[in-house]
């Protein structure tokens, strides 16, 4: 079995917040939790209502692409297959 490569929803936290600490609490410069809180909130608001989905550009092909090359390259390197020795 193999990790996610595109798109996994680890990805997609780690963007999220990086988006909230580029720019919502960046600069540094509350004097107290309820400016934190409240910029937070307003932030949500803003992202919410201008957020759209986007057009996947990893197609199926893509995937059946991948998987081919990943197995080739299992089958010439069995010492990384992350499959336990057959019995």
């Amino acid at each position: 079995m193999h990790t996610p490569v595109h798109a996994s929803w680890l990805n997609q936290v780690e963007i999220f917040f990086s988006v909230v600490q580029r720019k919502v609490v960046t600069p540094n410069d509350f004097t107290d939790l309820k400016q934190v809180a409240d910029r937070l909130r307003a932030f949500e608001g803003r992202y919410n209502a201008t957020a759209q989905p986007f057009q996947w550009k990893f197609t199926t092909s893509d995937l059946d692409d991948l998987l081919a090359r990943l197995d080739g390259h299992t089958a010439d390197h069995p010492e990384e297959s992350s499959a336990g020795p057959t019995i």
